[in-house]
């Protein structure tokens, strides 16, 4: 019989959840999850504060790399990006703002396939291209927007990227959870696969993603059109 684990260092996991749900400060929370953790698995308190030390230093770099970006696209907005994204899907007489979404879901899903997976995101791709570009095309069509449609448009450009990465990724050979799952299956079940085989296995469930969320970016035009009409009749109704 083998030997027995112990599930306590897995308290760790129950005081992020709860530090999260009661919206404590996130680095006080993982230190204490970190604390829980160790203690719970008898790690001396040294070893422990010398863990959480080695993560700290490992990761200092880690706000410098993402504080450059988002300074670079702030400045980039400031200039008139955002604008410039408008005036530019204006001109396209045939884009709408679910079509928009529909061809980047398919440009997200096929690039994170092949590893691009920075090419993405919401803070250089949703908030400063995709979600305005997406109420130009809008509003080129149903003129001004109501506040509520605008906040569903923006929710729906994060979505689309969102599944577009999620799905995509899975197709790509390198990617951390193919590689998890090709040792898992040989460690702890001698099942002997190759991470190819897992990553194409991936590829039906992105064709699945791809053709529901499809749908609703599909139906997202008839959504626009039904609530833009509502906000304008409610606006005839008040004047009179």
């Amino acid at each position: 019989m083998g030997e027995m684990v112990s599930l306590w260092p897995l308290m760790g996991i129950a005081v992020i959840v709860a530090g999260f749900l009661l919206r404590f400060n996130p680095v006080l929370v993982v230190i204490a999850a970190g604390i829980v953790t160790g203690l719970a698995a008898h790690m001396p308190l040294l070893t422990i504060l010398e863990k959480l030390g080695e993560g700290f230093l490992n990761t200092r770099n880690l706000p410098f790399i993402l504080l450059v970006p988002l300074a670079v696209i702030g400045l980039l907005e400031r200039h008139g990006l955002k604008e410039r994204a408008q005036a530019w899907i204006a001109k396209i007489h045939s884009a709408t703002a679910g079509r928009l979404l529909v061809v980047y879901l398919f440009v997200r899903e096929a690039t994170a396939a092949l590893g691009l997976t920075s090419l993405g995101g919401h803070p250089q791709m949703v908030r400063p291209l995709l979600a305005p570009m997406a109420e130009g095309a809008a509003e080129k069509i149903h003129g001004e927007l109501p506040g509520a449609v605008r906040y569903r448009l923006r929710a729906m450009s994060a979505a689309t990227d969102n599944v577009g990465l999620f799905f995509g990724e899975d197709i790509f050979v390198a990617f951390g959870a193919v590689i998890f799952m090709h040792n898992f299956m040989l460690e702890s079940g001698g099942i002997q696969t190759e991470p190819l085989h897992i990553a194409l296995w991936g590829i039906p469930t992105a064709l699945c993603a791809f053709l529901i969320h499809g749908a609703r970016m599909w139906r997202l035009d008839n959504y626009l059109q039904r609530e833009v009409a509502k906000a304008h009749a409610a606006a005839a109704r008040g004047d009179a």
